[in-house]
């Protein structure tokens, strides 16, 4: 029925029923002990139409904000002059003919599970406007574009996207960002990290499990590091949310409380139709299930995994990050969008190649390793796609800016960046685009941020013509561009 020829209702009538019906939502959340934070994760998803079974069953979209140096990772240039090839050297991979840089070995060993992408380009070096293109995959930015926080103008992010048109397993919410928000160190936060204009109530699920601190960056508290050394102590606790009772609210209390809720619930068929009431319990089963359900306080409560899962991801933010988000595809979450390390991390203005080879590249090369041989022990790896990017990649040539940084390194360069992706249907040991000799620009196949959120949105079965509906009903397409061709 199209919206023009849609029976009218009392306005009245229905905005009265919405305060009511969610007063008892919202007090159903509050007598469980969760917060106003858990509601909006644990709200139904309304797709505009039904998503077909795709090849992959979810995504871990890894980010890497600050910006990863494509030369100094996927995209070596051993023939290019000193100042634009820098300090690390190739090494061969088990694919032929790939090389990858030599402070990544265990990726290495692995290059049949994975594919890249080296010709992603945008037209933006600067990381609010870089974040906001590359996590919404909007190479546009929107009118009133606000760099020094969310609004609610912004593009709503791949991860509210795919949490929109996923559906609910397990009672968990369809996707999620961990361990931390993206903060500036000056503590504005990045925006495009959430809905945007889809509005509050498809925020994804936000797992803050690592603390803010401005000027300490990477896998602490194995990898941790200053970019300009300024020696101030890295004392951050990475410690997953707990999702525990109130104070003094025990398992027994619980018991009674949700017989108080049934009430509440009976009392609800009076204020709203039979729909209404299948969404209150819906949210009540979400709420129960975040406090009791095992595998959800396992996913989360992952300093505390085996000696093995751990020795074999990395005792550090890097691999808590992954080895939870691995548990959390696998207890349910359709999409899980992981920040290896806060704003400015990857950010290599200087003191780049000490950094790169000491402190980032060891843990990510562990933890992602760790990754992929899990999924594919599981049988995972086919129905998970993973995806690694940053805002932007790294200007070819060199530099010291000798005011900050005793050693060199390199600028923002959003022109051309590259792109992992294994699993989920991609074939391994495969390489789509080329940059140019100096790693400046693409030199076949360029490949836009469109591009990059339509081949998630493929791999997760979302149809070429879903869209999203905001307040007004209006649809917003969700493609707007073509999955990348020859990763499958």
């Amino acid at each position: 029925m199209s919206r023009s020829t849609r029976p009218m209702r009392s306005t009245t009538w229905q905005h009265a029923m919405a305060s009511r019906r969610e007063a008892l939502q919202v007090g159903a959340i509050g007598i469980l002990g969760l917060g106003m934070n858990h509601l909006s994760g644990l709200r139904e998803s309304q797709a505009g139409e039904v998503i077909p079974a795709g090849t992959a069953k979810s995504c871990i979209f890894i980010f890497l904000s600050g910006g990863l140096a494509q030369h100094d990772s996927f995209d070596m240039k051993p023939d290019a002059p000193d100042n634009v090839r820098g300090e690390f050297r190739p090494r061969a991979t088990r694919t032929p003919g790939l090389q990858i840089c030599e402070h990544l070995p265990m990726l290495a060993e692995r290059s049949q599970m994975w594919s890249l992408c080296r010709s992603l380009t945008h037209g933006s070096n600067e990381h609010s406007a870089a974040h906001h293109i590359m996590l919404t995959g909007h190479s546009q930015l929107p009118a009133g574009f606000k760099p020094n926080s969310p609004s609610r103008s912004d593009r709503p992010s791949i991860a509210a996207v795919a949490g929109y048109v996923g559906q609910a397993r397990n009672n968990l919410p369809p996707a999620a960002i961990l361990p931390e928000r993206l903060v500036h160190s000056t503590g504005r936060v990045i925006p495009g990290q959430l809905a945007g204009e889809m509005g509050s109530q498809h925020d994804p699920w936000l797992i803050e499990a690592s603390p803010f601190h401005s000027t300490a960056y990477g896998a602490y508290p194995e990898f941790s590091f200053d970019h300009q050394e300024r020696g101030k102590p890295d004392q951050r606790l990475f410690e997953a949310p707990q999702l525990t009772l109130a104070p003094g609210l025990g398992m027994h209390e619980v018991s009674g409380r949700l017989a108080l809720l049934e009430t509440l619930q009976h009392q609800s068929k009076t204020l709203a139709h039979s729909a209404q009431v299948a969404n209150f319990d819906r949210l009540r089963q979400g709420a129960v299930s975040l406090l009791t359900e095992p595998s959800v306080h396992q996913a989360l409560d992952v300093t505390r995994a085996d000696d093995k899962s751990l020795d074999r991801y990395g005792r550090n933010s890097f691999g808590w990050s992954l080895l939870m988000a691995r548990r959390l595809v696998s207890a349910g979450v359709q999409l899980v969008q992981v920040n290896l390390g806060n704003d400015e991390t990857w950010d290599t203005h200087g003191n780049a190649f000490p950094h790169l080879k000491n402190n980032l590249l060891p843990p990510t090369d562990r933890a992602l390793s760790a990754l992929l041989d899990d999924l594919h022990a599981s049988g995972e790896l086919d129905e998970t796609l993973i995806v690694m990017a940053g805002e932007f990649g790294r200007t070819p040539q060199i530099t010291l800016l000798e005011k900050h940084y005793q050693l060199p390194g390199r600028d923002h360069w959003g022109a051309v960046q590259t792109v992992f992706f294994a699993g989920g249907g991609v074939r391994g040991g495969h390489v789509v685009g080329k940059s140019d000799s100096l790693g400046a620009y693409p030199a076949e196949t360029p490949v836009k941020p469109e591009n990059f959120a339509a081949t998630i949105y493929h791999a997760l079965g979302i149809p070429a013509t879903a869209a999203w509906h905001d307040a007004q009903d209006r649809p917003h397409q969700i493609y707007h561009g073509e999955p990348i061709a020859g990763l499958s």
